[in-house]
């Protein structure tokens, strides 16, 4: 089994599965029915004993609190990521919106994280088939993520934080660089959803072809713009406090569902890597 095998698995699973479409029963709305969640996806490989894991667990990146991949799975040799893209009808929808999340984008954002999930599990049946062990990081019970402030400055689960970054992986992986908003820009843009696993499958890791970790942020200043309540700045980045107290009125407003998504839609990064930053019109 190589990286090509992996790939042709995880786009079959993407195209086929009746769970990346909105069915009747799930749906918010009438207008979301039949709509697909996520396009093509694109993948990216790393060495588990990759030297930047070790860097994400100092404090100004991420902390001692990020467990490395062999703290997660003694053998693994092989980290798989990969980011799948909104559909279009996800995008459009967000960009329409102004203040609150789309429906669209809503079930992008729960029932999105969901499929993500089967996926994952879906690429660890097809590893132990050809006789590899596989570990889902997000999925494992070791597994936590602080979505508010620690009420303990000491506490080792930081602030705004988790012992596995899907993004920081990414970034690792050769996926892309961080945006202003902390959104990872990759080949495909920055709206859509990443996920991760580990596996002592050996396979050859992908080139990084950046050096810096912002290498694909124009520095626009639009997602800042876009911000329904002002959390992103171009001199201080992205306040953290702001922006997880407006998600906390979404899931109020729309439970059991909750997300945003200002931020990666209606900017230049929304599909691609920017190359430069033009005025993003409503289409």
């Amino acid at each position: 089994m190589n990286k090509q095998d992996l790939i042709d698995i995880v786009e079959a699973f993407v195209e086929n599965s009746e769970d990346n479409y909105i069915g009747r029963p799930i749906a918010i709305s009438e207008q979301v029915v039949g709509m697909k969640i996520f396009e093509k996806p694109i993948m990216g490989i790393a060495l588990a004993d990759d030297a930047l894991f070790t860097y994400f667990k100092t404090p100004s990146i991420i902390g001692q609190h990020f467990m490395l991949p062999h703290e997660w799975l003694p053998e693994a040799k092989t980290v798989i990521s990969f980011f799948l893209p909104f559909s279009e009808a996800v995008k459009k929808a967000s960009r329409k919106v102004v203040y609150w999340p789309s429906a669209e984008w809503l079930h992008g954002r729960i029932e999105g994280q969901s499929f993500i999930n089967k996926l994952c599990l879906h690429l660890q049946a097809a590893l132990k088939s050809a006789g590899y062990n596989s570990l889902a990081p997000s999925l494992d019970r070791r597994f936590w993520a602080n979505t508010g402030r620690a009420n303990n400055s000491s506490d080792l689960k930081a602030s705004f934080s988790s012992n596995w970054s899907e993004r920081h992986v990414a970034f690792v992986c050769g996926l892309g660089t961080f945006g202003l908003s902390k959104g990872l820009i990759t080949s495909k843009g920055i709206a859509g959803r990443f996920g991760s696993l580990l596996t002592n499958l050996c396979i050859p890791p992908d080139p990084r072809e950046y050096e810096r970790f912002d290498e694909y942020c124009t520095m626009c200043g639009i997602c800042a713009r876009n911000c329904p309540v002002n959390a992103i700045s171009i001199e201080k980045g992205k306040n953290h406090e702001l922006c997880s107290a407006f998600l906390d009125r979404t899931a109020e407003n729309f439970e059991p569902r909750y997300g945003c998504g200002k931020c990666q839609t209606k900017v230049p990064c929304e599909s691609k890597i920017p190359k430069s930053a033009p005025n993003m019109s409503v289409d």
